[in-house]
């Protein structure tokens, strides 16, 4: 990630902690004022953000380092790594907000329900145009920048404004004499909580583990390659994403009858040319073959 980028990602997370302190605060006074489970539940998943942001941001501001003697690669992993962490996070919030809503549930049965207060409802009203805001703000961000960090958080802004959906029906429902409502959209909010970690994790993992790029993106490098003058052939290649940057191995085929100096020059064109049009790729390792031998065998 250039520094331009970085300094756009950090902003949007800066903006992405603040908020989500201010809303952690008025969700959770005005839940615990209203008596609402579910108001209370959604202040959790706020809290949970809040720490999830600080860890996106570490993440992001280790993966732009540069190469060193230790990490001869570089850093770009961190940002995954971060991704992990949040995950982790997101997922025991997700966890404990559906043990609470259940416990609820379970009292409501017993007839221990409260019936939260009007003010419930104007939070979570306020909560779900704040999250749509912000989600398509640092969607836009993340689109710009190419972070799958930052896109992370956007699509956990994207659940916040249903989970205080679920939170808003759930409130309206126990003011209108369901109080059983309120809790349940507790439980309902941990799902799609759980669901987010889930997804965030299953996204980090791809990054971590060496997954090679899809086919249509394999393709557009074989073409460039045979664009290159001296270019023969395309005999294989294999890609790896590495944190949000891809490493490329291709190998061309030349002919064999050329000097040293015209091979080498060839796959100089060949990794200049992938390096050059495609700014994800941080590195490109051209194999040269000889055509007259591939063809006798």
């Amino acid at each position: 990630m250039n520094r331009t980028n970085e300094q756009i990602v950090m902003r949007t997370s800066l903006y992405t902690l603040f908020v989500n302190m201010f809303l952690s605060v008025l969700k959770l006074m005005i839940g615990l004022l209203a008596n609402s489970a579910a108001l209370v539940a959604d202040a959790a998943n706020s809290i949970s953000d809040v720490l999830s942001t600080i860890v996106v941001m570490i993440g992001i501001k280790l993966a732009g380092r540069k190469s060193d003697k230790d990490h001869p690669y570089g850093h770009e992993r961190f940002e995954s790594a971060a991704a992990l962490i949040l995950s982790a996070f997101v997922f025991v919030t997700g966890l404990m907000i559906g043990y609470n809503g259940v416990m609820k549930v379970i009292e409501g049965s017993a007839g221990e329900l409260v019936i939260p207060g009007a003010l419930a409802l104007i939070a979570a009203i306020i909560t779900m145009v704040v999250k749509e805001t912000m989600y398509w703000y640092t969607r836009a961000a993340a689109k710009k920048t190419d972070s799958s960090s930052l896109m992370a958080v956007a699509w956990d802004h994207r659940s916040d404004v249903l989970s205080s959906a679920g939170a808003f029906v759930g409130i309206l429902g126990a003011r209108i004499g369901l109080p059983i409502l309120d809790p349940i959209a507790s439980v309902i909010i941990s799902l799609l909580i759980l669901k987010v970690a889930v997804d965030i994790f299953r996204t980090a993992m791809r990054k971590m583990t060496d997954t090679s790029c899809d086919e249509a993106f394999e393709e557009e490098i074989r073409q460039v390659a045979l664009e290159q003058e001296d270019v023969l052939g395309v005999d294989s290649i294999s890609t790896r994403l590495f944190g949000d940057r891809i490493y490329v191995d291709i190998e061309i085929s030349a002919d064999g009858a050329s000097t040293l100096d015209a091979a080498h020059s060839a796959a100089q064109r060949v990794h200049d040319a992938i390096e050059g049009r495609f700014e994800k790729v941080k590195h490109c390792m051209v194999h040269v073959n000889p055509a007259e031998k591939i063809e006798l065998e």
